[in-house]
């Protein structure tokens, strides 16, 4: 069997956002996989651009990229208490697209977060924001990363236990999702 599709969408712009660090520490954990950042750098929607020029070439990829995914991380800040405009602008761009690139993907959402809740508003928002695609999302377990300036090695590895627990089973149930959706 061909190597699965993983595609990650960061709702932080920043390089050295601890939510990319999340993100990536996920991918490492879910196991050999084909893995894509997804490119949230995208204009902000616009009916009349979209009426104007069509659906812009980058949000088409993107669509294309979680279409062909075995399965989706969206790793999540949060930005007063929601998720961020970045997420929500994509989401909203995907919506244009033609077709359901969503559908039927298993998708695990996390976040990582200054506050000692690690972000769980914006998780409950996320998965809002993600249920009329009808993906399969995953319910747990929550991936909540509290204090996340303090949870990281030097080489950018979660040290927190539980957390590191938590995320090796949320991306062990991603993988049998994939697998399941994969091979039905």
């Amino acid at each position: 069997m061909a190597d699965l599709k993983l595609v990650g969408l960061c709702g932080s712009l920043r390089q050295a956002s601890t939510n990319r660090l999340l993100m990536l520490e996920a991918v490492r954990r879910f196991g050999e996989a084909e893995f894509t950042e997804g490119n949230l750098r995208l204009p902000l929607y616009d009916g009349d651009l979209e009426n104007d020029t069509g659906i812009p070439e980058e949000v088409q990829t993107l669509s294309d990229q979680i279409a062909a995914a075995d399965a989706v991380i969206v790793a999540t800040p949060e930005y007063n208490k929601g998720i961020s405009g970045v997420l929500k602008n994509a989401l909203d761009w995907i919506s244009r697209t033609k077709g359901a690139p969503w559908a039927d993907t298993p998708v695990a959402v996390m976040s990582a977060a200054a506050g000692r809740a690690g972000g769980e508003r914006t998780q409950n928002m996320a998965r809002l924001c993600l249920t009329p695609f009808r993906p399969v999302l995953l319910t747990g377990p929550e991936v909540l990363v509290g204090a996340t300036s303090q949870q990281w090695d030097e080489d950018g590895r979660l040290i927190n236990e539980i957390n590191a627990k938590a995320l090796d089973d949320l991306m062990q149930s991603l993988r049998r999702h994939a697998l399941a959706a994969r091979s039905a």
